[in-house]
C-alpha cells in the first residue's frame, strides 16, 4: 500500500512527532508508514484521515498487489 502521509504532513505543517503524538502512537511508526515498512491498522488510518482531515482513500493507495 502506498501513501501520501509525508505529502500530507507538509500541508498542514506538523512534524511526524506532533502527529505521532495526537494520535496516541509513536515517531517511528509515522516514519515506517510513511516509508511504506508499515501498513497501518484501519483504526490507525482512520486517524490519521481525522488529524489531516482528508479521506482514508486520499491518503492511502491499494496497489495492485495488495
Amino acid at each position: 500500500m502506498k501513501n501520501k502521509l509525508k505529502i500530507e504532513r507538509a500541508i498542514l505543517d506538523i512534524t511526524q512527532d506532533e502527529l505521532a503524538k495526537k494520535i496516541g502512537v509513536s515517531r517511528q511508526t509515522i516514519n515506517s508508514i510513511e516509508t511504506n515498512r508499515y501498513v497501518p491498522s484501519t483504526i490507525l488510518a482512520l486517524k490519521i484521515s481525522k488529524v489531516c482531515n482528508k479521506a482514508v482513500n486520499d491518503i492511502f493507495i491499494l496497489d495492485d498487489n495488495d
